[in-house]
């Protein structure tokens, strides 16, 4: 890593960790205003500038620029960006489906997957369904080189949320840059995962995709709870799309939007202090404090 990233991002890390100890971990009703909304400098598109259909035609529809997809018994459904990006904001408003979804995948990511099949990059944000009783949980997760051969190394950050992701739309998205992922919820940073070494870190350009689909091996407690096609079909919503960024093509002087007012570190000291909330209040799975990973192939942590 350059010693100019370091030289702003140990500051950021010092100031995180004092904020730690200045926040009461007593959940409020909402997390305190970032003071900064980057969503709001990009341009929103409809579904058709910016998307294609890449599975499940019949489960999917595009209706005045509010997208549809679903899953039966018969076949879920998935949609990829028109251009790949080496770097960007990519996000969307997305209601998710009420009642029993364990089982059920409904997702919005970046991935190499077609062009390195079984050696590819990938950045996730994933819903997994769950019961009537419980409310949903969302995965961020980042892979670096090889999470299709045999060898998955995945970087996993649960968090549940502060509101019902099903009664409303919420704007969920994924800033890359060259030095770090920021995820966001509303423009709340939820998540930061820096670039400590290209061998932790996706460098190689990424369409961007959503999906909904049957992952009952796994998604809901560990594949406990399979989908149950009785509340068939399941339904996933999403509108607003936004990608703003750099395409794999353009000039090497193109560079992402910032997440943060001044661009010249990742977040300001109130948004890292809104991530701090998010992180004591909702956080509810962390990889690099799972006793039960080898945290040798996870050297970040």
């Amino acid at each position: 890593m350059s010693s100019n990233f370091t030289f702003h991002f140990m500051p950021l890390l010092f100031s995180l960790l004092l904020i730690v100890t200045m926040i009461p971990s007593i959940s409020a009703q909402g997390p305190p205003s970032p003071g900064y909304y980057p969503g709001s400098k990009i341009s929103s598109l409809e579904f058709g500038q910016g998307f294609r259909n890449l599975w499940g035609p019949q489960h999917q529809s595009d209706d005045q620029g509010l997208l549809t997809i679903w899953l039966d018994q018969s076949s879920g459904s998935g949609f990829k960006s028109l251009n790949s990006y080496r770097s960007g904001y990519f996000g969307a408003d997305i209601k998710l489906q009420p009642g029993y979804t364990a089982g059920v995948i409904t997702s919005l990511y970046l991935s190499n997957n077609q062009d390195h099949p079984g050696n590819h990059d990938e950045i996730d944000i994933e819903f997994l369904g769950t019961t009537l009783d419980k409310p949903y949980t969302l995965q961020t997760n980042v892979y670096i080189r090889g999470s299709g051969d045999g060898n998955i190394i995945g970087r996993e950050m649960k968090f549940h949320l502060w509101f019902d992701p099903t009664q409303d739309y919420h704007n969920y998205a994924i800033l890359w840059t060259p030095s770090e992922i920021i995820y966001l919820v509303d423009d709340v940073p939820i998540r930061m995962y820096p670039r400590r070494s290209d061998a932790t870190f996706p460098l190689r350009p990424m369409y961007v995709y959503g999906s909904i689909w049957d992952a009952s091996s796994w998604a809901t407690e560990d594949g406990k709870y399979k989908a149950d096609y009785r509340y068939q079909p399941f339904i996933g919503r999403y509108k607003n799309f936004k990608l703003g960024g750099c395409t794999a093509y353009e000039s090497a002087s193109c560079r992402p939007p910032s997440a943060s007012p001044s661009g010249s570190a990742p977040l300001s000291q109130q948004q890292i202090a809104a991530m701090v909330w998010v992180t004591r209040n909702y956080l509810v799975y962390d990889y690099c404090h799972d006793p039960k990973r080898d945290h040798s192939l996870t050297p970040e942590c």
